[in-house]
């Protein structure tokens, strides 16, 4: 049955898919999920009226949120990340063999059953990777009961692939979590969160850098177009106590992607560079 899929994100503009086939619908104990196949994006997935990832454009999303930071570091053997249930970011972490192991931390256990069931390109087989450790949990707790920890595990890079804040993924966009996030953090890592359009979520970015800004020596974004998120590019946080790994040049990242054996659709060591290069109407949200 066809019908339209119109997002309720923004109040004042928005966007609206059509829907060829809807392949489930119903609460997940969490939130409201649907799936549905679009004719230009392929199979399609909305959490509580949002559109959350897409076959056609994920792999734009996924391979800059694990490429950069992983790339950026150079040494990274363990990577935790917080949501991501579609199991795509996994994926894309799990690309680089120097990683030895993912843990993925997603607080609806009903994102990911349908996800493997209804999107399986999307993660493509990670979830059965021996690297992966999957803890169905909520992310905040467990990022502040493993920094609490003095044996507690350190992580080379922390991704926080969430939705936007609103819902379970609120408590992901406080100055208590980014703490957190810090002490899981071995030293020198990074930590990259998704962090919207800020053409339409201007409040989002700034308080994002204004809160990471008083914890980390170097707090920026990163940006990529991606179609299916409406209001032009994306913003992806960056922060590090390392102000290096962001100067990165193209020929400095260059060598790591051909020993890593990637083979990206959208991402290159010269976009790696440029995405750190912001347009001024995000410079004056971090002003």
């Amino acid at each position: 049955m066809s019908g339209w899929f119109e997002e309720t994100l923004h109040p004042d503009i928005g966007q609206r898919f059509r829907m060829e086939r809807v392949l489930y619908r119903d609460r997940t104990g969490l939130q409201d999920l649907v799936i549905f196949e679009n004719r230009v994006l392929g199979r399609v997935m909305a959490l509580d009226g949002v559109i959350q990832t897409a076959e056609g454009d994920e792999f734009i999303y996924h391979e800059m949120l694990a490429h950069v930071p992983i790339l950026a570091h150079g040494r990274v053997r363990r990577v935790l990340i917080v949501g991501g249930g579609d199991g795509g970011m996994l994926r894309r972490c799990l690309e680089h063999p120097s990683v030895e192991r993912v843990t993925m931390v997603e607080i609806d256990r009903g994102v990911v059953d349908l996800s493997r069931e209804y999107l399986p390109s999307i993660s493509a087989g990670a979830f059965d990777d021996p690297r992966t450790e999957l803890v169905i949990a909520d992310g905040c707790r467990y990022v502040a009961e493993t920094a609490d920890r003095s044996d507690g595990d350190r992580f080379d890079v922390v991704i926080v692939d969430s939705t936007d804040p609103h819902g379970p993924g609120a408590v992901l966009f406080t100055s208590a979590f980014y703490a957190d996030c810090k002490r899981c953090l071995a030293p020198g890592g990074v930590l990259v969160t998704q962090n919207g359009v800020p053409f339409l979520q201007p409040d989002e970015l700034t308080q994002t850098w204004r809160r990471r800004k008083a914890l980390f020596a170097d707090s920026s974004f990163f940006m990529a177009p991606v179609p299916s998120y409406y209001g032009g590019f994306m913003a992806f946080g960056w922060a590090s106590d390392d102000e290096g790994l962001r100067a990165l040049a193209a020929a400095d990242i260059a060598p790591r992607m051909a020993a890593a054996g990637l083979r990206p659709r959208y991402y290159t060591p010269e976009i790696h560079a440029g995405s750190f290069a912001l347009p001024q109407y995000v410079l004056s949200l971090m002003a």
